[in-house]
C-alpha cells in the first residue's frame, strides 16, 4: 500500500521514516546541506524556494534535480518541510503558511531555528501537521565543508509527543548526525549557551588575532611574509594551535585545563595585559577584563586579583 503524507511513517521499518517529499525553505546555508545529506539518505528534495542569486547557485551545486518554486509551492508539495529561514522571519512565514492553507494535514513541519521549539508551530499544528524543532549545533559558512560536519554534529530535538521525538531522532541519525533532547522551556538556555560556546568564541579570537597583529607587524623576519590583514596570516598560525589545545583541554579536562596569569593569580601581569591592551583598542581591553573577571571567579583567583580588575573598570 502507498504511504500516506498524513502518517509519514513506514511501520515494516519501524522507527525509520519513510522516503519522503522533501520541501525546503529556503536554500540558504543550512537548508541545501540538510537537503543534500537527506537525500544521500535516499529521500528525494522535490522543491526549494530561494530568492537570492547565492541561494539559487547554491540549490544549483548542491540540489541539482531539485526544482525551486515560490514558497507555498513548495509547501504543497512536501510530505516533510523544511524551514530554514532565519529565526526572525520564522513566525512571519508560519503564519503565512497557517492562513493559505499551503501544508497538507499530517506533513512533518521541521524548522531549524536554536531559539525556539514547537511552540511557534502551533498555527500549522493546529491544521494537523506534526511539529518538529531540529536544530543543528554547528555553524554554517555556505562551503562543502558542512556538509561534512554533519557526520559529527549534535542536533537538539523539540518535538510535542513521543512520536514526534521519535521521527526526529530517525531523521537525524539518517543525516550521520547524534541527536539529543531539548524542552520547550529550555531552548532559550540552551541557544544561549550554544551563542556564547561559537559567536563569542569567534569575536574572541578575532579580538586576539588583532592584538597579534599589532604586535607582530614590522617585525617580520628575513624572507617571512608580511603581517597583513587578511586572514590566514602569521599571526593566525600563532594562535591555531593555542586556542585548539585550549578548547580541546577544556572539553575533556573541565577546570583542569585553565591556565594563565588570572589563574596564577598573577595580579601584576594580569594588571600590564590590560595596559598593553589599552594601547591597541579599549574595547577590546574592556572585553579582556570582563573575561579576566569570570576565570577569576571560576578559578577562586586571589583578592589582588579581584583588585586589579575593579581597579581597570573605573578607568
Amino acid at each position: 500500500m502507498e504511504q500516506s503524507p498524513a502518517s509519514g511513517w513506514c511501520p515494516r521499518e519501524g522507527l525509520r521514516p519513510a522516503r519522503l517529499a522533501v520541501g525546503i525553505i529556503s536554500a540558504g546555508r543550512v537548508g541545501t546541506a540538510l537537503g543534500y545529506a537527506l537525500e544521500r539518505a535516499e529521500h528525494v528534495v522535490v522543491a526549494c524556494s530561494a530568492i537570492s542569486n547565492a541561494s539559487r547557485l547554491r540549490a544549483q551545486r548542491r540540489l541539482p534535480d531539485t526544482v525551486v518554486l515560490p514558497v507555498h509551492e513548495v509547501a504543497q508539495r512536501a510530505e516533510l518541510l523544511l524551514l530554514t529561514v532565519p529565526d526572525a522571519e520564522l513566525a512571519g512565514l508560519i503564519s503565512g503558511l497557517a492562513a493559505a492553507g499551503a501544508v497538507r494535514p499530517g506533513t512533518i513541519v521541521v524548522h531549524t531555528s536554536g531559539a525556539n521549539g514547537v511552540a511557534v508551530l502551533a498555527p500549522l499544528a493546529e491544521q494537523g501537521c506534526i511539529p518538529l524543532a531540529i536544530h543543528p549545533a554547528m555553524t554554517f559558512t555556505g562551503s562543502d565543508e558542512d556538509i561534512a560536519r554533519l557526520a559529527d554534529t549534535c542536533f537538539g530535538i523539540t518535538a510535542a509527543d513521543e512520536v514526534g521525538y521519535a521521527i526526529g531522532q530517525a531523521l537525524v541519525l539518517e543525516m550521520g548526525g547524534e541527536p539529543f533532547r531539548v524542552s520547550e522551556a529550555a531552548r532559550a538556555r540552551y541557544h544561549a549557551a550554544l551563542a556564547h560556546a561559537s559567536n563569542h568564541l569567534v569575536t574572541l579570537a578575532l579580538d586576539a588575532v588583532e592584538v597579534l597583529r599589532a604586535s607582530l607587524r614590522g617585525q617580520e623576519l628575513l624572507g617571512q611574509e608580511l603581517v597583513g590583514d587578511e586572514p590566514g596570516g602569521l599571526a593566525e598560525r600563532v594562535v591555531a594551535p593555542l586556542a585548539q589545545a585550549a578548547l580541546e583541554n577544556a572539553l575533556q579536562r573541565g577546570q583542569a585545563a585553565l591556565t594563565g596569569p588570572v589563574a596564577r593569580g598573577d595580579a601584576a601581569a594580569v594588571a600590564a595585559h590590560l595596559d598593553a591592551l589599552a594601547t591597541v583598542d579599549q574595547q577590546i581591553a574592556q572585553s579582556y577584563r570582563a573575561n579576566s573577571l569570570r576565570t577569576a571567579q571560576r578559578a577562586h583567583a586571589p583578592e589582588d586579583v579581584f583588585a586589579v580588575l575593579a581597579e581597570a573598570s573605573q578607568r
